[in-house]
């Protein structure tokens, strides 16, 4: 008998052991499963929250770039700070196209996941009301430097018709200023040759003369080519590289003297401009 119970004990304890194992591996495998899923969890929230992190620095730079963009057209726009506002307004669309995309994925992901965090959602609202925000803001912003830049293109215009009547009005003035100089140039400009007799009569500037008659200047067609014009304000001195001079025209004696060189060729100096030419403006030297 005491064998008999000995061994439905042993059974017994047996049946014991064996229960307790499966029901200590199946709580070691729930377990698992737990850590399996709150390591999952802890993943998936900390994507969420690098996401909105991300999106919440995109909101602040969106801010500073719309801080730049009122500055601008609030002041006296040029085309470069037009050209810069449309790079600012660039830059806040693709940062919306791309944060709006982001929030509808983890607004997918918080509904598809076993998370049920209500301050997340409230984060989420409230940035998805930012983002729509600045997208109506955008649009008017965008209308607004529409007009703006139409100002501008308008202000072009009118500036390019005042440049150009500036610009006529400064040909016209330099073609005046041209026409006084030509007009002053001519009427100070003179004429003077000097050569040998027979040179002067081969040009027709002296004709005739003889034993008992005198040569005389400009008696028909004379070559004036010869001639050589000058400003008579700027030139008071004329070489003649020669050692004898006579002056043929017309020119009062006492506005004129001639002076040697070292090597005895003469020079004609005016000593009074005005009186010199006040009776001919052809100044004929004989020289030999």
């Amino acid at each position: 008998m005491k064998t008999i119970l000995s061994f439905f004990v042993f059974i017994l304890a047996v049946t014991s052991c064996t229960q307790y194992s499966s029901e200590y591996k199946r709580a070691l495998t729930e377990n698992d499963s737990l850590r399996l899923l709150l390591k999952h969890n802890e993943t998936e929230m900390n994507e969420m929250l690098s996401v909105l992190n991300s999106i919440e620095e995109d909101i602040k730079t969106i801010r500073e770039a719309e801080d730049f963009i009122n500055f601008q057209k609030d002041n006296e726009l040029t085309e470069s700070g037009l050209t810069q506002i449309r790079k600012n307004m660039d830059f806040i669309v693709d940062k919306l196209k791309k944060d709006k995309k982001q929030l509808s994925e983890l607004q997918n992901k918080l509904n598809n996941s076993n998370l049920r965090i209500d301050a997340m959602q409230k984060t989420i609202d409230r940035l998805t009301k930012d983002l729509s925000e600045k997208s109506s803001l955008v649009i008017r912003l965008q209308s607004e430097i529409n007009q703006k830049n139409e100002e501008i293109r308008r202000m072009s215009g009118q500036i390019d018709n005042l440049s150009a009547d500036v610009k006529n009005l400064q040909d016209e003035n330099e073609l005046k200023d041209e026409q006084i100089k030509e007009q002053d140039r001519s009427i100070h400009k003179v004429y003077y040759c000097f050569g040998t007799k027979k040179e002067l009569k081969e040009q027709n500037i002296l004709t005739g003369g003889g034993l008992f008659s005198k040569p005389k200047l400009f008696n028909g067609k004379f070559n004036n080519d010869y001639f050589i014009a000058i400003d008579k304000r700027q030139v008071t001195e004329i070489p003649l590289y020669a050692s004898k001079a006579v002056v043929k025209t017309n020119h009062p004696k006492e506005s004129y003297s001639f002076s040697k060189d070292e090597d005895g060729n003469l020079t004609l100096k005016i000593r009074n401009v005005t009186q010199f030419w006040s009776l001919s403006n052809y100044l004929v030297i004989v020289v030999g």
